[in-house]
């Protein structure tokens, strides 16, 4: 099953300082045909005004993975960690039994990215941040993992879920394959071109929800990044 959810048709909010998009029911929205896929809980895709962000705010129970598109992010947690992640690259927070948090654009430009959030395997334990860069050369032509409960060699941030969040450039014309395992879910997002997912066509910023299938074949009409959660 391949499911297309077209980005103008996504729940959207403009706070001035944050224009975001909801996949899955966040905050005032709800949708209970919405409410997650698989262990994915929430997919944003938000644009933050220079010089703004969101203030100090606690979570627990929570993998909270960024993934920025443009610009950067500056956090700063309760734990001491302080970073700034730039675009290309994650962060990654297990919130375990909680943690506060603040995250800002302190650039002097938009910056654009997916905050996503995955249900743990289990609750509570201590919270950990880290984050990693991953240059955009590294995935042309094929799927990178950037975070996996099952971290892949040196490269994959650790998170505490049954789950990988991957990325891919490709170029049109082009096609990257990923074995899928068809209970698993899949949910996909391009990012600057249109795709054709298993011969069905997405626009940019759609978001795309597979389960039940073996094999992904996707082919970049237009050059584009793929960003792919794999989860239970």
């Amino acid at each position: 099953m391949i499911d297309i959810r077209p980005f103008a048709g996504l729940a959207h909010r403009d706070h001035g300082w944050l224009d975001t998009r909801y996949h899955f029911s966040f905050s005032d929205y709800h949708d209970p045909q919405r409410m997650g896929w698989g262990r994915i809980r929430v997919w944003n895709d938000d644009t933050i005004a220079p010089q703004t962000g969101f203030p100090p705010h606690s979570h627990s129970d929570m993998e909270i993975i960024t993934f920025v598109r443009k610009g950067a992010i500056s956090h700063k947690d309760s734990m001491g960690n302080e970073g700034r992640t730039a675009a290309g690259d994650v962060q990654v927070m297990s919130a375990g039994r909680g943690v506060a948090h603040a995250e800002y654009n302190l650039e002097d430009e938009d910056t654009t990215l997916f905050q996503i959030w995955i249900m743990p395997d289990s609750a509570g334990g201590e919270p950990d941040w880290g984050m990693r860069e991953f240059p955009h050369g590294d995935r042309a032509g094929r799927w990178e993992v950037l975070a996996s409960g099952d971290p892949e060699g040196d490269s994959a941030l650790p998170i505490r879920a049954d789950a990988k969040i991957l990325a891919a450039t490709v170029k049109a014309g082009e096609t990257v394959t990923y074995e899928a395992a068809p209970w698993r879910h899949q949910y996909l997002v391009a990012v600057g071109g249109r795709i054709r997912i298993n011969g069905a066509e997405a626009n940019p910023r759609d978001g795309i929800a597979i389960t039940g299938e073996e094999a992904l074949i996707v082919e970049a009409i237009e050059d584009c990044e793929l960003v792919m959660v794999d989860a239970r």
